[in-house]
């Protein structure tokens, strides 16, 4: 087998990622591309890390790509999670991930409607989702609350767990907007107040053409290597949340070849074995859950294990971090008074501490007056905002 190192794989993050100032992109497209999918359940962390690989970083050009062209679109897809990705590659994410997820959570909202024991039904809800649709036909974009109020059925609240220690009484708008979000009949349009928020407006959509499960796998598989291999079975899993069964069938399929690692065995892209050619130091700040951070199981190549204390929160999350050439070396965060501070957990020399300054100044320039805090706080992020 050919053999990539850890500092191959370094490069490999640095070039095709987009994190190098030679290699960024020119669009936010082409940066969702590089990197697969953004991670979106904080909304600020799709306008962040996008403009940390953008040659020309702002606000606007990721605003018009989200709610104008709608070339980028959010999709419950891998791991339950909200990923934003272009709308090329949405079909294949919708037909290997996204569709199994929202037949889960129809199920399960059925359920919940059933245990309440007050008749309500799969009719019952065909008949809500209607209902919802025609107000958006009517209104136009509108936000959950401003839905409840035109639709009378969304303001039903439900005993959820009836007879549990946990039982709780829950309101149904959220959860059949979230049906109708998974099932691709709405989509997520412009936030009330700025690009931090996550309170959307709601907007008719059509759903993505089917594909065959596996094909959609097999091609998911296959420009996940592309961005993030080599990589383990191990990794794949992980990242897509699917069966060990089906990541096997899915490298297989996308002609994945075995590469040996510095920590055990690996696979990449069809003939992806060769060399990749370093690129210029480079230093960047990535936001909380951004998926160079999130993107595999073991993160040994470039995170220390002596670092992870400060880095992630209870539940897995990892905060905003530092990077030098490949390796996360620290974390940063923005003070409420628009000041952009960090602390590196090594010394990586003058250098890096140049380029590490170059980018907070980059990064403040473009966010401008925003006020940004991770909607997940971990230890190190608390400590500098403080």
């Amino acid at each position: 087998m050919h053999r990539i190192s850890d500092e191959q794989r370094r490069i490999r993050l640095g070039r095709r990622h987009l994190l190098a100032p030679s290699v960024r992109g020119d669009t936010p497209v082409a940066v969702a591309d590089a990197i697969v999918a953004l991670h979106a359940t904080d909304a600020s962390t799709v306008f962040l890390s996008t403009c940390a690989r953008l040659t020309n970083p702002g606000v606007q050009a990721v605003e018009q790509s989200l709610y104008e062209d709608v070339t980028l679109v959010r999709l419950l897809s891998m791991r339950r999670t909200l990923f934003a990705v272009s709308a090329e590659l949405a079909p294949y994410v919708d037909a290997s991930t996204a569709r199994a997820i929202a037949a889960k959570e129809r199920r399960t909202l059925v359920d919940h409607l059933a245990e309440d024991g007050n008749g309500l039904d799969e009719r019952w809800l065909a008949e809500a989702e209607e209902a919802v649709m025609a107000a958006l036909a009517a209104r136009g974009p509108a936000t959950g609350s401003q839905l409840a109020a035109d639709v009378p059925a969304l303001r039903t609240k439900i005993t959820v767990f009836p007879g549990k220690k946990y039982e709780t009484v829950q309101g149904v708008a959220s959860r059949v907007i979230r049906v109708l979000a998974a099932d691709g009949r709405i989509r997520r349009d412009r936030p009330r107040g700025s690009w931090t928020s996550s309170q959307f407006r709601w907007t008719a959509s059509e759903p993505w053409p089917p594909l065959p499960a596996a094909e959609a796998q097999a091609e998911l598989a296959r420009r996940w290597l592309l961005s993030y291999g080599p990589a383990t079975e191990a990794d794949l899993k992980w990242w897509t949340g699917w069966s060990l069964g089906d990541v096997r069938k899915a490298l297989a399929a996308a002609g994945a070849e075995k590469v040996s690692l510095d920590a055990g065995t690996g696979y990449v892209a069809p003939g992806d074995t060769a060399p990749e050619p370093a690129v210029e130091s480079w230093a960047a700040l990535l936001p909380a859950l951004d998926p160079s951070a999130m993107a595999w199981a073991d993160r040994d190549f470039h995170l220390s294990v002596d670092h992870r204390a400060a880095l992630f929160d209870r539940s897995g999350n990892i905060g905003p971090t530092v990077w030098w050439n490949g390796e996360i070396i620290g974390g940063w965060t923005q003070r409420a008074d628009g000041e952009i501070v960090w602390r590196l957990l090594t010394d990586p020399g003058r250098e890096a501490a140049a380029a590490i300054e170059a980018e907070a100044s980059r990064l403040s320039a473009w966010v401008g007056e925003t006020r940004i805090t991770p909607r997940f706080r971990t230890p190190l992020e608390r400590e500098l905002t403080a």
